[in-house]
């Protein structure tokens, strides 16, 4: 991935980190976070390994650039132990399915009262297995679950008035049901959990357009219409001790693993701690509207420091190697024909 925009679509992540409100991290902080190589460049991003990855979603290479992103935390990069969620069918797609199977990808049927059970199962799961192993863990979700588009915002419009509560003017309302599960299922596995919350922005599109109108993966990457510098903003907070995912105290030991139940702490969560943390994610959202808005106007988002600008390309000339390692075996087999005939 990380090559692909290197010879095809070369961009830079131009990163910022939360200086005041929530999620915020000092000046110190921030040298500390920041590595750079004798020349200057940033070789990485010192933040904790283990976390699960949130952000707005406007165009569909967000994932793809959030994921790239993965490659640059901690010394060696968390993208070798990213995991998302899909729908179940993809699982068998022939070739692409079995390598989103190996990859431990989690398959939804889009029915929750199966999908919960699953959901905290398998995240329960990797969480134990990453903390055992001391490996690292990156859990990507959006809580939006689609796209901004003229589409979507009048649906979350009329959710915001039918609920009485505000709606946003860049975003769609986030859903926490999902999010809120993940937190409770990995918390009790990885107690130094973290949330990485990222707001991102792309040049050239105008405050309440829509990014899929300016940026596609076609255009990207086979049109040469790339985003010279993807914006993003970077705040972290700590799960066990920030976020209001509830009293995980009841039964903290509970292995899922051996033995998924409906009742389990990660499922069964009470209503008035469904709603608190409706409640804290709705207004995450609302600041990161706020910050949206703020950039559309001042292009900034607030933060006192420099951003940090970090080119999407291979640290190691080796990489260049690993990216087509697995292509080695059908090249060495032509190359045997080749010689037999």
């Amino acid at each position: 991935m990380i090559l692909m925009c290197q010879w095809f679509a070369p961009t830079t992540l131009r990163v910022t980190f939360e200086t005041e409100g929530k999620g915020r991290f000092t000046q110190e902080e921030i040298e500390r976070v920041v590595v750079r190589d004798e020349a200057g460049e940033v070789t990485s991003l010192n933040l904790p390994t283990k976390f699960v990855l949130i952000s707005n979603h406007q165009i569909y290479a967000d994932w793809w650039y959030a994921w790239c992103l993965t490659y640059f935390i901690g010394s060696k990069g968390v993208h070798r132990h990213v995991y998302i969620t899909l729908k179940k069918s993809l699982q068998w797609i022939p070739i692409v399915g079995w390598g989103m199977q190996l990859f431990n990808f989690i398959f939804l049927a889009r029915s929750w009262a199966s999908d919960r059970v699953h959901l905290a199962s398998h995240l329960s799961s990797l969480g134990q297995h990453a903390e055992e192993e001391d490996n690292p863990l990156c859990f990507i979700l959006y809580p939006e679950g689609t796209l901004v588009s003229k589409n979507t915002r009048p649906i979350s419009k009329k959710f915001a008035d039918k609920s009485g509560i505000s709606d946003l003017h860049n975003l769609l309302l986030p859903r926490s049901t999902g999010l809120h599960y993940s937190l409770r299922s990995l918390a009790p596995r990885i107690p130094d959990l973290k949330l990485i919350d990222l707001t991102m922005v792309y040049p050239g599109i105008a405050p309440l357009k829509y990014g899929q109108d300016y940026y596609t993966l076609r255009s990207i990457f086979m049109n040469g219409v790339s985003p010279p510098t993807i914006n993003i903003h970077l705040r972290m907070f700590d799960v066990a001790d920030v976020i209001p995912i509830g009293n995980m105290s009841a039964n903290p030991s509970r292995n899922l693993v051996d033995a998924p139940n409906e009742h389990s702490p990660e499922v069964d969560i009470p209503e008035q701690e469904k709603v608190e943390f409706d409640v804290w994610l709705r207004e995450l959202w609302q600041e990161k509207d706020e910050g949206l808005t703020r950039f559309f106007e001042t292009a900034s988002f607030g933060s006192c420091h420099a951003p940090v600008d970090i080119p999407l390309r291979l640290r190691r000339k080796r990489e260049f190697l690993d990216a087509f390692c697995f292509f080695l075996p059908a090249a060495g087999g032509y190359l045997w024909k080749k010689l037999r005939q």
